[in-house]
C-alpha cells in the first residue's frame, strides 16, 4: 500500500527501542489513573494499558492526508495478541455497538469520526472528517451576494431620493446637550459596573471563607409600623445572594422537532460520507501484504537509529490547507508558499542523559536552497563570543553572511506573483538590485551578533489600584510590588562604526528624541521617565572597535576571565552559523515572584530540582539547513523519556491534591 499523494505528516516510531525505554510499572498506573471514568454509569476503563495486545516492540506508521474536504490521521500497528486487542476495542467501543466483519479483516467505530480496524496481524486506527467543499469560492459567494445586496440599495435609494425632507440647519446648542446627555448616561453606567464587581468580590471573599452565602438578616420593625397584607418588611441582604437562577427561568422549552430531524439526518449523512472513506482505506491496506510503501522525498533525512522520525510538508499545509479555501486575489500561496515549499524532517532520540532533536529543512527548489544555504556560511567573530558567561541565563549568536539575505529574498519574491504580473516582478526585482547598495548596507550590518540574557533581577515598581466605599466612589490607591526585570546585552558587528555613530549623535540632537536621548562619555544612554515602572526604562548604547552594543548595564560590555565551560561555549558558538543555550533553572529562579498560589509555588519547587539545560545549532549541511537541539536533564529518572513521564506524574499529583473538595 503506497502512502497517498496528499499526504501532508509521516511519522515512524521505532518500537524496539522506545519499548526497552518505557517502564510499564509507572506508566500503566499512570495512565489507568488520568483515563479512570468519573460517572457512575460509565463502564470500567481499561486495567492494564501494557497488555492491549499490541506488539509495542515493532515500528509504528503515522500519516495525515488533507484535501479541501476530507482530512484524516492514520496509525498502523502490529498486533501481538488479537484475541487482546478485541478484548481492549470491546472495552472502549460505544455501549451496544457491532463490530462489522468484511472478509478479511473486522471494524468498529468508536466513535462517529473514530474507526478501528484489524486482522490477526496488523491494525489500523483513523480519525477522518469531513467538510462539503464548496462549489466556489466561499469569498467570492459573499461578493457576489453584497453585490446583489448593493443593487437592492440602489433602488431603495433611487426611490427615496423622492421624499427627501428638506434638511435642517446645524444646531451646535442641540449637539452639544446630545454629547453631555451621552456623558451622563457613561458615568451612571461606571457607577453601576463598579458597584456590579464589589458586590461580586464580597460574594467571592464570603464564599471562601463560610462556603455558602450569607443567611438574610431581619430588621426589627417599628412598633407603630402598620400591618398591610402589601408591606414588605425591611429585610437587609450583605450580600444579595447571585444565582444564575436568577437570570434563567425554570421553564425548559422542547428542541424544534423539524429542526433536530434535519440535524440527525445531516449528522448521519455525515457519517455515511466518513465511514465510505474509512472502509476505502482499510480495503486498501488489508488487501495489500500490510506493508506501507514510502516514496524517497519523506525519507531523506530519516535515521534509522532514532526512537521517533517525523516528516512534514507545510507547503500543503499552508497552500492547501490554512489559505487553500482564501481567494486568490490575497496571494497568500505566493510567497508564503514558495517559502514553505519544503521537505521538513526530525529526528528524536531519548538518550540516557538527555533529549536530542535534528531537523532537516530542505527546499523542493535547489535553486533556491541554495540561495538559503549561502546565508548560512558567514564569517565568524570572536568579540563578540567573549560576551558569554557560564553565569549567564542564556544567549543566542548568530555568523550567517547578510549580503547573501538579497541574493535568498530575490530568488523567493521571483516567479512568486501571479502569471500576469511575473514580467512586472522581475522588472521590480532588477530595479531593486540597482538601488540597493548590497554591499554597502552589508558593512552596516555584515550578521554577525549575539543576545546574552545576563540575569533576571527584582525592581520594585509602583502601580495604581482602586478601592471603592460604601457609595460605589471610586478612589485611586498607590502600591508597590516586586517585578522581574531583564539584565542583557544586544550585540552586532559592523565594519562602519562611524555610520552608527551619526545615528546615535542624531537622536541625542534632534529635539523630539532628545527628550529620551542623551550622551554619558562614551555612551548614549535611552532613559523614559514616563516608563520607569516599566521592565526596561534605560537602555545604554555604544559603538567600540567594529562592534555596536545595546544594554542595560555598562558592566555587560567589559569582559571578564572566562571558565573552561564557558571557554568551550565560546569556540562551539564560533564554528555554527546559529547557536544558543539557555539555563532553565536559572530562569526560574529569576521568574521566582511571578508564582503566586500555593500550587504554583510547589510545581515551580519541583521545576527548580529537575529541569535542565537546552543547547541548539544550526548549519547548512547535505544539502540541507539542520538544527540539533539537545535537552539535557537532571533527576535520576532510567532515561530521558521516563523523565518528562516522571515530571508530568509529579505535577499532576500537585495540581490532583490543590483540588478544592466538593463540600462546601
Amino acid at each position: 500500500m503506497k502512502i497517498p499523494q496528499n499526504a501532508v505528516f509521516y511519522m515512524e516510531v521505532n518500537g524496539k527501542q522506545l519499548n526497552q525505554k518505557v517502564n510499564w510499572e509507572k506508566f500503566n498506573p499512570f495512565l489507568k489513573e488520568i483515563t479512570k471514568d468519573k460517572g457512575k454509569d460509565k463502564k470500567a476503563s481499561w486495567n492494564d494499558y501494557s497488555k492491549t495486545g499490541v506488539k509495542y516492540d515493532a515500528t509504528q506508521y503515522h500519516y495525515a492526508t488533507m484535501n479541501d474536504s476530507v482530512k484524516s490521521y492514520n496509525t498502523h500497528f502490529t498486533l501481538e495478541n488479537p484475541e487482546k486487542f478485541q478484548e481492549f476495542i470491546n472495552s472502549i467501543k460505544k455501549k451496544g455497538q457491532e463490530v462489522t466483519k468484511k472478509n478479511n479483516y473486522s471494524y468498529v467505530d468508536i466513535d462517529n469520526d473514530v474507526f478501528v480496524a484489524w486482522n490477526g496481524k496488523r491494525a489500523v486506527l483513523s480519525m477522518i472528517s469531513y467538510e462539503k467543499p464548496y462549489k466556489g469560492n466561499w469569498m467570492d459567494d459573499i461578493a457576489a451576494a453584497g453585490s446583489a445586496a448593493m443593487v437592492v440599495d440602489t433602488a431603495a435609494v433611487a426611490i427615496d431620493s423622492a421624499y427627501v425632507e428638506e434638511e435642517k440647519p446645524f444646531d451646535h446648542k442641540e449637539e452639544i446637550k446630545y454629547l453631555k446627555d451621552d456623558i451622563k448616561y457613561l458615568k451612571e453606567s461606571i457607577k453601576d459596573n463598579n458597584a456590579e464587581i464589589l458586590k461580586l468580590q464580597k460574594d467571592i471573599k464570603y464564599l471562601e471563607k463560610h462556603h455558602k452565602y450569607p443567611e438574610e438578616k431581619k430588621v426589627p420593625e417599628a412598633a407603630e409600623a402598620v400591618k398591610d397584607s402589601v408591606y414588605t418588611p425591611n429585610v437587609e441582604i450583605l450580600p444579595p445572594s447571585v444565582s444564575q437562577d436568577d437570570y434563567f427561568e425554570e421553564e425548559t422549552y422542547e428542541v424544534d422537532s423539524s429542526y433536530q430531524k434535519e440535524m440527525d439526518s445531516l449528522n448521519i449523512e455525515r457519517f455515511k460520507i466518513v465511514k465510505k472513506f474509512a472502509e476505502n482505506s482499510f480495503d486498501q491496506y488489508f488487501n495489500s501484504n500490510g506493508e506501507l510503501s514510502v516514496t524517497k522525498d519523506l525519507l531523506s533525512f530519516r535515521d534509522p537509529n532514532s526512537d521517533v522520525f517525523i516528516y512534514a510538508d507545510y507547503g500543503k499545509i499552508v497552500n492547501e490547507g490554512i489559505y487553500g479555501k482564501l481567494p486568490a486575489s490575497f496571494n497568500f500561496t505566493g510567497l508564503l508558499g514558495k517559502m514553505y515549499n519544503s521537505n521538513t524532517s526530525y529526528n528524536l532520540y531519548f538518550d540516557k542523559d538527555k533529549v536530542r532533536l535534528v531537523n532537516n529543512y530542505q527546499h523542493k527548489d535547489p535553486e533556491t536552497q541554495n540561495n538559503i544555504s549561502a546565508v548560512y556560511k558567514g564569517k565568524k567573530n570572536k568579540k563578540l563570543t567573549a560576551l558569554i558567561s557560564d553565569k549567564s541565563v542564556g544567549y543566542y549568536v548568530m555568523n550567517v553572511n547578510g549580503s547573501k539575505y538579497f541574493d535568498m529574498m530575490y530568488g523567493l519574491l521571483k516567479n512568486s506573483g501571479e502569471n500576469e504580473y511575473q514580467k512586472e516582478m522581475e522588472l521590480m526585482m532588477e530595479t531593486m538590485k540597482i538601488v540597493l547598495d548590497e554591499e554597502a548596507i552589508a558593512k552596516i550590518a555584515p550578521g554577525n551578533g549575539i543576545f546574552v540574557l545576563n540575569e533576571l533581577r527584582s525592581k520594585n515598581v509602583e502601580y495604581t489600584d482602586y478601592e471603592y466605599d460604601d457609595n460605589y466612589n471610586e478612589k485611586e490607591i498607590k502600591k508597590t510590588k516586586d517585578v522581574m526585570v531583564p539584565d542583557f546585552t544586544f550585540a552586532f558587528a559592523t565594519e562602519n562604526d562611524n555610520y552608527w555613530k551619526r545615528v546615535f549623535n542624531v537622536l541625542t540632537s534632534n529635539k523630539a528624541f532628545a527628550k529620551k536621548f542623551s550622551k554619558n562619555g562614551e555612551f548614549y544612554v535611552f532613559k523614559d521617565e514616563k516608563n520607569k515602572n516599566g521592565y526596561v526604562d534605560q537602555l545604554f548604547f555604544t559603538v567600540k572597535d567594529g562592534i555596536v552594543y545595546v544594554t542595560t548595564s555598562k558592566d555587560n560590555i567589559n569582559t571578564n576571565d572566562q571558565s573552561e565551560i564557558s571557554k568551550q561555549w565560546m569556540k562551539d558558538s564560533s564554528k555554527y552559523p546559529l547557536s544558543g543555550r539557555l539555563n532553565i533553572q536559572k530562569l526560574l529562579i529569576g521568574l521566582d515572584k511571578e508564582f503566586k498560589s500555593r500550587s504554583e509555588r510547589k510545581t515551580l519547587d519541583l521545576l527548580r530540582k529537575n529541569v535542565g539545560e537546552v543547547y541548539f545549532k544550526t548549519e547548512a549541511k547535505n544539502g540541507s539547513i539542520q538544527t540539533e537541539m539537545n535537552y539535557q536533564i537532571k533527576n535520576s529518572s532510567e532515561n530521558s523519556l521516563m523523565y518528562f513521564f516522571d515530571l508530568f506524574d509529579e505535577i499532576y499529583k500537585i495540581s490532583e491534591s490543590e483540588k478544592p473538595s466538593h463540600t462546601l
